[in-house]
């Protein structure tokens, strides 16, 4: 329900803004739509009769200019145009008339605004053009002769009216020239033009001398057969020092019939544009809630360090740019969670690596000073024996003693000090290529002593020898400590194998030395290693040794990058050396 809650909302916000904006043109359209319409027509008409009055009172206009301009008037108005004077007779030619020239070489006008009321659709069937002879019936004006008001107007054996009943005349002649209605400007009102002439005709005092003030008037009419509205137009000139009126009427009935019809019409599509405003109102809040759904279910993945699902919205606008920097922030805090959780790990090993080395420390010191407790004991009490006067025939025997417990601390202190140097990684190495056999062999002969006082004999058993490279002194060391190792747990009476093997395809050399004597338990393999350690559980001190030999030969080796192990065999005991080149 969360997730579509900002829809709902935006949905029922989009919503109620349409039906608002939509209910304030229902509101206009109905209430204040005829009024202003009403305004801006009567405006529109009044500016443009008074441009014609302007331009009418200001330049000298022939009958032909001043029909143009009046022509011009009706088609953008929709309004009929005529000048009159105070008592309403017309001073200007018909705007719609044909010019008939008679037999006689006269000049005839055929007015044609009252005709082309009632049969305006005949006439433009008729196709008048200059050049065609017709024959006209009706009557003459009584004050212009010149001008005939037709009753029938007849081409060729086509015709086009109703005859008089009296004082009808026929007239024939060619049409000079002619000017009828265009774009239904036949239907337009000029029935109508007349009719306001002789209600509004002669002017009464109080019009009239507004008028005679120069002030334009703007009046409403009701026609009285039909009661329609209109609006009546009157803008006073001064021509040739008399003063003439324009005079307009405009239809309102128009605006009224169809501003009643859309009343009709918008109830019925009211429903249709409810509907409308919602489907929009739905579209347009799911549009928007979408990619913040989607923002929001990206926020709440990395709300629990979920990265790996992250997608940008692929959008060109403010919610897709705000889509691809959350997508930047989440791989940068996915890098920095990544390099935190290295750093923790590498500090919690850090730790680890320093309890140990604590640890180590402790257990060293603790083994340390045991193992020199036992010869300082032996010394001091010795040297209280020789303090105390013992007897002569014991006296160098004391001091053999002390001597002997004194070496031993010297050998013990010497290996605590190459240990911590070679853990403190403080030795440089200095490399050369030397035969790993001849080596043992010279330890060999150096170790012959102690190897007769055990009764066990060493033998070295080269095959495919290479030399190896390494530091000769501290690989001399690692020889000799596997050596004394291997002496001092071998059985009385038994042989020391040293195998040293090359691999002439890889050129990895590897040492085996064996000894015969009891086994190293399976658990304690990885434990001889350390620093101080012997098999022994009363850390007997028989064996010999100071407990860090085999800690030293680990140092050595591991610096040097080679590999080495221990394993029980059947007889007893080996370790093996690999040499990489």
């Amino acid at each position: 329900m969360r997730k579509r809650g900002i829809t709902i909302k935006l949905f029922a916000v989009t919503a109620l803004f349409f039906l608002a904006f939509y209910a304030m043109i229902m509101i206009f359209q109905l209430v204040f739509f005829d009024s202003f319409y009403q305004h801006y027509k009567t405006k529109e008409a009044a500016e443009h009769l008074h441009a014609l009055a302007d331009g009418y009172e200001e330049n000298s206009w022939s009958a032909e200019e001043l029909t143009k301009h009046t022509l011009s008037y009706m088609q953008e108005t929709k309004s009929p145009l005529t000048i009159v004077d105070a008592e309403g007779y017309q001073l200007v030619q018909d705007p719609f008339h044909i010019m008939l020239q008679t037999e006689d070489g006269d000049v005839l006008e055929v007015a044609l605004s009252l005709f082309v009321t009632d049969y305006g659709t005949d006439l433009d069937a008729l196709n008048i053009k200059k050049g065609d002879t017709l024959e006209i019936n009706g009557e003459s004006d009584l004050s212009v002769t010149s001008v005939i008001y037709p009753s029938v107007i007849s081409k060729d054996e086509e015709s086009v009216g109703e005859h008089l009943e009296e004082n009808e005349i026929t007239l024939q002649g060619k049409v000079k020239s002619v000017s009828l209605p265009q774009g239904g400007m036949s239907n337009r009102g000029l029935g109508l033009l007349y009719d306001a002439l002789l209600e509004w005709f002669p002017l009464d005092e109080d019009l009239l001398k507004q008028l005679n003030n120069g002030e334009s008037l703007q009046l409403n009419w009701v026609e009285p057969w039909t009661g329609k509205h209109n609006l009546v137009l009157m803008d006073p000139i001064k021509k040739d020092g008399e003063i003439q009126y324009l005079f307009s009427v405009t239809s309102l009935q128009e605006t009224k019939d169809t501003n009643e019809a859309l009343r009709v019409f918008y109830l019925y599509i009211g429903i249709a544009g409810i509907l409308l405003i919602l489907l929009l109102s739905l579209f347009y809040s799911r549009l928007v809630s979408s990619p913040l759904i989607k923002l929001n279910e990206m926020a709440k993945k990395m709300v629990h360090l979920d990265f790996s699902s992250v997608k940008p919205i692929k959008q060109k606008d403010e919610l897709g740019s705000l889509s691809n920097n959350m997508l930047i922030m989440a791989q940068n805090l996915d890098v920095a969670l990544d390099d935190l959780k290295q750093a923790n790990e590498k500090l919690k090993q850090d730790m680890e690596k320093r309890k140990k080395m604590e640890k180590a420390q402790r257990e060293f010191f603790e083994h340390a000073s045991h193992e020199l407790k036992t010869p300082l004991s032996i010394v001091k009490s010795f040297a209280e024996g020789l303090q105390d006067g013992i007897s002569p025939d014991k006296h160098d025997h004391y001091i053999d003693v002390i001597i002997e417990e004194s070496d031993k601390m010297q050998v013990l202190i010497g290996d605590m000090l190459d240990l911590a140097k070679l853990e403190n990684g403080a030795i440089k190495l200095r490399k050369s290529s030397f035969l790993l056999s001849e080596m043992i062999e010279d330890l060999s002969d150096k170790m012959y002593c102690m190897a007769k006082d055990k009764q066990v004999s060493i033998e070295v058993m080269p095959r495919n020898e290479m030399p190896i490279t390494a530091d000769y002194e501290w690989m001399e060391r690692v020889m000799r400590n596997l050596l004394v190792n291997a002496v001092r747990h071998s059985e009385t009476d038994s042989v020391i194998s040293i195998r040293i093997e090359t691999d002439l395809d890889t050129a990895r050399s590897v040492f085996m030395i064996d000894n015969k004597g009891s086994q190293i338990p399976e658990e304690q393999l990885d434990k001889i290693w350390n620093r101080f350690y012997r098999t022994e559980s009363s850390r007997s001190r028989l064996t010999g040794g100071t407990g860090l030999g085999l800690a030293i030969v680990q140092q050595i080796l591991d610096l040097h990058h080679y590999s080495y192990g221990v394993e029980n065999t059947p007889e007893g005991v080996r370790f093996i050396v690999q040499f990489y080149q």
